[in-house]
């Protein structure tokens, strides 16, 4: 993986670029241009195409556990290792997301959701873009393990997890099935 570390403006993390992903850092003004359903200045914002039917609102309020008003508060804490994945072939096009629930706690864990558009599904961008975020945060001094959690049916993101090394270390029920908890350290992590 190629790192860049073009810096932008509110935002402490780089800029990532793996094979066919630029992983470009979340914004306050992205996520309030996104929550506002302004599909035209987030386009602008990202310099790329969005797909038709992402991010919705329901996914963009999962990826995003605090509010809008927790987010503008502290936004390097809340967009710590946000970033969006755009797909550099054949024209910069928003593919997904890859979201951390907030930068390091005080025993140094965070958790990582992630999401891809349907029309990129199933071409291996997920791994890629789950495999460059989660390789950055481990690398960061405050961060001892990296977090996930997805349900038992959900068997592309637990292939994607398993793949990477995380191993299931809690289990716990949900409205909508039995959901694992995984952890990675960076002595297990796998590209």
């Amino acid at each position: 993986m190629r790192r860049s570390f073009e810096k932008f403006e509110g935002v402490t993390c780089p800029k990532l670029i793996t094979e066919r992903l630029e992983m470009v850092p979340m914004t306050v003004e992205l996520v309030e241009a996104v929550l506002d359903g302004r599909r035209a200045d987030t386009e602008v914002i990202l310099g790329a195409k969005m797909p038709t039917a992402w991010p919705g609102r329901a996914l963009v309020e999962r990826a995003f556990l605090a509010r809008i008003d927790a987010v503008r508060a502290d936004p390097d804490h809340r967009l710590w290792g946000d970033r969006v994945a755009l797909s550099l072939e054949p024209s910069p096009r928003v593919i997904g997301s890859v979201v951390f629930h907030g930068g390091p706690d005080p025993e140094g864990l965070v958790e990582v959701a992630y999401g891809i558009e349907e029309e990129s599904q199933r071409q291996g961008f997920g791994f890629e873009a789950v495999s460059a975020s989660v390789a950055w945060a481990l690398s960061e001094p405050r961060v001892r393990a990296v977090r996930a959690s997805t349900f038992t049916w959900h068997l592309a993101s637990r292939r994607i997890l398993e793949k990477l090394g995380f191993r299931v270390v809690a289990t716990e029920d949900d409205l909508l099935g039995e959901m694992l908890k995984y952890e990675v350290v960076p002595s297990a992590f796998r590209r």
